[in-house]
């Protein structure tokens, strides 16, 4: 098996663990910890943002690992923190057990990506790099998915909410020996490039990326935060009680592989214009959630206009950044990423505030407004997608 395949298959797997129950399992299960533990809107934002905090470490940590070690293992230290965290979240007694288990959980998100573009970029070919970083980003939808399905089945056949989470950390061991045998023989790349710090990737030309990537990290947090609550308590005629929940949550996974396609649907859009459709989708399926309440059409384009929204436009930052930073491929992309994990620690921690202090329609609308703007901001002007090129006085030029 080829490096394009092999990798593809290991990346898959890993962003449907890390990113899929370890990362956004807190929200789908939102009713669930409420009743357990008694938790208001405030406090369901407080943990969330507490676990991406835990993205947010894991980024960090990562890259460190990564230059020292290649990219085999943070993506296998990624994976024992999905695994570990989401035992300490099946094994929880209270708030604060909660929250260790869902920081640990989300950290695996921050470990397990960023290694791949590193690995793509340096093992498979430049035209195949795009549709490989394409199908790893996608392996999310499948992940949220079948993570939504088990809690479907959760409520149809009424076994506890642990169970589902015994079954998520049998998963991220399952998934941890898979890389373990696709990635054992991807050395660390060579000291050949000029070490670059942090700074020296803040430039102008790639503010665009940073600031959608921003925005991308508050309105994909919040929904995952709120969303699953708001169905939960309208509910949908027709199924099963308490299961709107995971039913958004499943075609959220389904209609994100669309996330297939970005590369193409960009060559046929450009950029630009594909970033402002994106937005747009993502400013709709929060306007839907609270618009549409307790409707077939509501929860299903809410779900599904999310996910078409962060699966493309994971893919999009994936290849965009690999673009932008051809030579500090995982450090360009940690960069942006670190960009959205800023947005989702701050944007549930408001919006939860904001929930209690004005209600959950004006935090769902009030929230939608971010990507709007960011739309009616995009000029094509600013989106660069030439390699920046940047020189030792940290000045940089686009070629």
């Amino acid at each position: 098996m080829n490096f394009f395949r092999s990798l593809s298959i290991a990346g898959f797997a890993a962003t449907a663990v890390s990113y899929g129950p370890a990362r956004m399992g807190f929200g789908l299960f939102v009713p669930e910890f409420q009743s357990s533990f008694a938790m208001s809107p405030s406090r369901v934002g407080i943990v969330s943002s507490l676990g991406f905090a835990g993205f947010f470490a894991g980024l960090l940590i990562a890259q460190g690992i990564l230059d020292r070690k290649g990219p085999e293992a943070p993506v296998l230290v990624g994976l024992a923190s999905a695994t570990i965290g989401m035992c300490i979240v099946a094994l929880a007694n209270g708030p604060a057990a909660l929250a260790l288990g869902v920081f640990v959980s989300t950290s695996s998100a921050g470990f397990a990506w960023t290694p791949f573009n590193d690995a793509v970029h340096r093992k498979v070919r430049e035209v195949d790099r795009p549709t490989a970083l394409s199908e790893i980003s996608t392996g999310t939808s499948v992940g949220i998915a079948l993570a939504g399905t088990v809690a479907l089945m959760m409520s149809m056949y009424d076994f506890h909410w642990r169970t589902c989470w015994i079954i998520f950390a049998a998963a991220g061991a399952l998934t941890l020996m898979i890389n373990w045998s696709a990635m054992y023989h991807i050395d660390k790349a060579p000291d050949d490039n000029p070490k670059r710090r942090w700074p020296d990737l803040i430039q102008i030309a790639a503010a665009p990326l940073f600031g959608i990537a921003f925005v991308f990290g508050v309105t994909s947090a919040v929904y995952l935060s709120f969303a699953a609550d708001r169905f939960a308590r309208q509910g949908v005629p027709g199924a099963p009680d308490g299961s709107a929940p995971a039913l958004a949550f499943i075609l959220y996974g389904v209609f994100g592989l669309t996330g297939l396609v970005t590369d193409r649907l960009r060559d046929r859009t450009g950029l630009p214009m594909l970033l402002r459709l994106l937005m747009v989708a993502g400013a709709a399926s929060l306007a839907f959630v609270t618009l549409f309440p307790g409707s077939w059409f509501g929860l299903v384009s809410s779900a599904g206009l999310q996910g078409v929204y962060v699966m493309m436009t994971s893919a999009v930052l994936a290849f965009w950044s690999e673009r932008l930073f051809p030579r500090f491929p995982s450090l360009g992309f940690t960069m942006t990423l670190l960009a959205t994990a800023g947005g989702s620690m701050v944007g549930p921690a408001l919006a939860g505030l904001a929930s209690g202090q004005f209600g959950v329609s004006a935090m769902f609308l009030g929230t939608a407004a971010m990507p709007l703007a960011a739309a009616a901001a995009l000029r094509r002007a600013f989106v660069v997608e030439r390699p920046i090129q940047i020189g030792d006085s940290g000045r940089e030029h686009a070629v």
